[in-house]
Parts: C-alpha cells; sequence; structure tokens
C-alpha cells in the first residue's frame, strides 16, 4: 500500500507583508499540519501540494514555505494555484527549470505512482487553463510508467455544467484533458481551489478536492461566497483494489466526546 497526503491552498504569506487579505493565520496552520505529519506511522511516502502555495506569490513567501518544509524526510510535489507566481516559485525552489516564466510541469514515479504535475495558473485571472505546450508534456509524459497507476496534480478541477467559470479550469481544455486521461489508468486528480471537501466521478476519474490550509466557505449558501473557519487535508492510500480517500479536519478542533480503545476496535465482530 502506498500513502500520501493531499494538502491544498496553503496561501502562505510572510509576515513582513501585513496582508489584510488573509482570513485565517495560515503560516501557524501549516505548521500544525506538517508537525501532524511527521508523527504519522506509517509516514506517507510522499506529500501533494496543489497549489495557492502562496496568498500572493512572492519570493519572501516561498522561502517560508521552503524552510517548513526542509525537514521533511520524503519527497514533496507541487503545483501552482492562481494566487501563485512561476517567477517567484522558480526564485526559491530549484530543480523546475530554466525559465522563470514557463508552466511548472512535471512528474515522476514516486512509491509504485506516477505523479504527473500541471500548472493551470494563468496569469491575472481567477479560473485556471492548461495550455498547448502541457499539453504535449502531457502526452509525451503519459508514455513513460506505463505499468503504473497515476495520480494527476491540478489546481484548478475540470469544468462541469453550473460552475461558474472561475471555479475550474475552463471547458474547452477540460474536455482536452479528459479524452487524453482516457484509458491511462489515473487513479485520481488531486486539485484545490474551491475551499471545500468535494469528490466528483469526471471521465471515470475520481476528482478530490479538499478544504485546505486556509478557510472554507458554506456550501449550502446559494448566492454570495460566505467564508467560514475551517481547515484540513486528506489522507490517501493506495493499493491493488482502489484508492481510499479520508478527510481529516484540522481546525476548529471538535470537543473530544468519548474515547474507544484500540484493543476493544481489534475485538468487535
Amino acid at each position: 500500500m502506498t500513502r500520501f497526503l493531499h494538502l491544498t491552498d496553503l496561501h502562505l504569506s510572510h509576515p513582513d507583508l501585513q496582508d489584510p487579505h488573509l482570513n485565517s493565520d495560515t503560516r501557524s496552520t501549516v505548521a500544525q499540519v506538517l508537525g501532524r505529519l511527521r508523527s504519522l506511522d506509517p509516514a506517507p511516502e510522499f506529500v501533494v501540494l496543489s497549489g495557492d502555495l502562496t496568498n500572493h506569490g512572492d519570493a519572501a513567501s516561498y522561502g517560508m514555505l521552503r524552510d517548513m518544509l526542509s525537514d521533511l524526510p520524503m519527497p514533496v510535489v507541487p503545483a501552482l494555484g492562481n494566487h501563485d507566481t512561476r517567477a517567484g516559485f522558480r526564485a526559491v525552489f530549484d530543480g523546475f527549470g530554466a525559465d522563470a516564466d514557463a508552466a511548472l510541469f512535471h512528474h515522476r514515479a514516486l512509491a509504485g505512482v506516477h505523479v504527473i504535475a500541471l500548472d493551470s495558473l494563468i496569469p491575472g485571472q481567477v479560473s485556471g487553463g492548461i495550455g498547448p505546450d502541457q499539453f504535449a508534456a502531457l502526452e509525451t509524459a503519459l508514455q513513460t510508467h506505463a505499468d503504473l497507476p497515476r495520480v494527476l496534480v491540478c489546481h484548478h478541477p475540470p469544468h462541469s455544467a453550473g460552475m461558474m467559470a472561475w471555479e475550474g479550469l475552463n471547458a474547452e481544455d477540460s474536455d482536452r484533458l479528459g479524452a487524453i486521461l482516457q484509458g491511462q489508468n489515473v487513479v485520481a486528480m488531486l486539485s484545490g481551489h474551491v475551499h471545500m471537501n468535494r469528490v466528483r466521478i469526471w471521465c471515470g476519474i475520481p476528482v478530490v478536492v479538499n478544504m485546505g490550509l486556509h478557510a472554507t466557505v458554506d456550501v449550502l449558501e446559494p448566492g454570495d461566497m460566505v467564508i467560514q473557519e475551517g481547515t484540513g487535508f486528506a489522507d490517501c492510500n493506495l493499493d491493488g483494489r482502489g484508492l481510499q480517500v479520508t478527510f481529516v479536519p484540522h481546525a476548529p478542533q471538535g470537543q473530544t466526546l468519548g474515547r474507544i480503545e484500540a484493543e476493544k476496535l481489534r475485538q468487535f465482530p
């Protein structure tokens, strides 16, 4: 079994920015979640960060993220979202190409999984897109590791009927992506952006979104976006029978109502 964690929408903002657009103390939340990650047994094989790593795409905030990740013993797979900047990211993180403005496409095999990260950032837009160069790179990448299950990482979830334009990838790129991924053994697409726990089966692929590490929204509000306290991540376990995703709430912390000891749980018929 391969265990990995899906974190999204970190929205880190360096204290020097005195950011008026933060809805919560994301630096503290990210530090706490990484602390929980380090104590997991068994430890995850890798960690996915599916975009909006920072709130403003500045190098200082990426530097803060780099320092927070520096002692993790497992690989980290980053993707960029609409709050990120490619140049700001590459000013701090090495190994992602010399062209500061190129899309941050990368892939590799990790613990028996082919992990592919797409860059859905369109500068100046809230919505996302892929673009012809990335589609070409994706088709090339899919010619490798054909024997492995694949996990796709993309900040913006694919478009669906009833979505507002800003909520995901544009419809044309969503359709093209779905066509390319058919028959490619993609066990999940991990996304963020909408700040809520959501699973959708799209083109036969589970699209898994979690609320992220900034804030969540009132999913029953019919009109306005009502921002609420709430952070979390996803714990993913993949074996030969499929993928299990467990949404893990982080804050607000719920009141403990009771406890059933592990030994007693093992004895239940």
